[in-house]
């Protein structure tokens, strides 16, 4: 497959967008009157984000993660040797407020299957969305509360987090005849 990767964000512009994330959320969850949430980060960059924000958010209980693999509706085209993580959810969700972080949303489907591994283990007051970069292609009505980025990308591109140290963005652009 012949793709060239480029970097789109370094640690420093992350670290800006989460601190504006921090803020942005701050603003929402005084909006709704949230006060001691628990955070939730999606395996493998969403836990990545979340370890930085519960830090940044000073969240008193233990940070959650979520290994959402086998929720996924697409798993048998997605997964062929996936690696998995267990889901260590270190306190009871029923009647909290969640902060579920991923990293980057495009179709919803990974969303909706953190929502339902969630909904397994209780029934949640609510859940807010945090997710570092939002692009388009989304093929369930599923949306962001807290966004850090909504960058401008072509059919071709996909956006990725690496890390865990240092964090950055990559776009990777695949040409046409590999998308077949």
């Amino acid at each position: 497959m012949n793709s060239s990767k480029k970097l789109f964000l370094d640690e420093s512009a992350i670290t800006a967008l989460l601190e504006e994330m921090v803020l942005a959320l701050h603003s929402r969850m005084s909006m709704q009157g949230i006060k001691d949430p628990v955070m939730i980060g999606i395996h493998t960059g969403g836990v990545w984000l979340a370890r930085r924000l519960h830090k940044m958010l000073n969240v008193r209980d233990q940070l959650g993660t979520l290994e959402i693999t086998f929720y996924r509706d697409d798993f048998t085209r997605i997964a062929r040797n996936p690696q998995v993580h267990p889901s260590n959810l270190p306190f009871s969700v029923d009647d909290r407020h969640i902060l579920l972080v991923d990293d980057v949303l495009q179709t919803g489907r990974t969303i909706r299957a953190a929502m339902n591994e969630i909904f397994d283990y209780g029934r949640p007051a609510s859940i807010l969305l945090l997710s570092l970069v939002e692009r388009g292609c989304r093929e369930l009505p599923i949306q962001p509360h807290v966004v850090g980025i909504r960058p401008p990308l072509k059919p071709n591109q996909h956006i990725k987090l690496t890390g865990p140290e240092p964090l950055a963005l990559e776009i990777e652009e695949r040409r046409a005849e590999d998308a077949a």
